[in-house]
């Protein structure tokens, strides 16, 4: 009996949210346990945002379509289609989409995403 040394993901474990943002994760603590890494697929709808928080994980973020934009340690910077970042972990930083068009985007969290390390400041 052999065990394959990979595997198709074709049901992504939907985030529920109250926010109309679209979370797709992949792999990672709440798809296949999986607390090493998590990889999601996302969509920040227009004038979305979300708390200020100080994640215990590096995030690397692919931006896919649209723009989003990030407050890093008090700096503004705003990614495009085509841009990524990386973002270590013990930085505060707020992802929005202040624009008028959905972003289409890609995370990668190292070690995975989980609620008990982003560490998300009360609004």
């Amino acid at each position: 009996m052999s065990s394959k040394k990979y595997k198709v993901q074709k049901a992504p474990f939907v985030v529920p949210t109250t926010d109309g943002k679209l979370i797709e994760e992949h792999f990672g603590n709440a798809t296949d346990g999986n607390s090493d890494v998590s990889i999601a697929h996302m969509v920040a709808p227009p004038k979305w945002s979300e708390p200020y928080q100080s994640p215990e994980f590096d995030e690397f973020t692919y931006i896919i379509k649209g723009k989003k934009q990030f407050i890093i340690e008090g700096e503004t910077i705003v990614l495009e289609a085509g841009q990524s970042i990386k973002i270590e972990k013990n930085t505060r930083v707020q992802y929005s989409n202040p624009f008028e068009e959905d972003c289409e985007y890609l995370a990668i969290c190292l070690p995975a995403f989980s609620m008990d390390l982003v560490n998300r400041e009360e609004k």
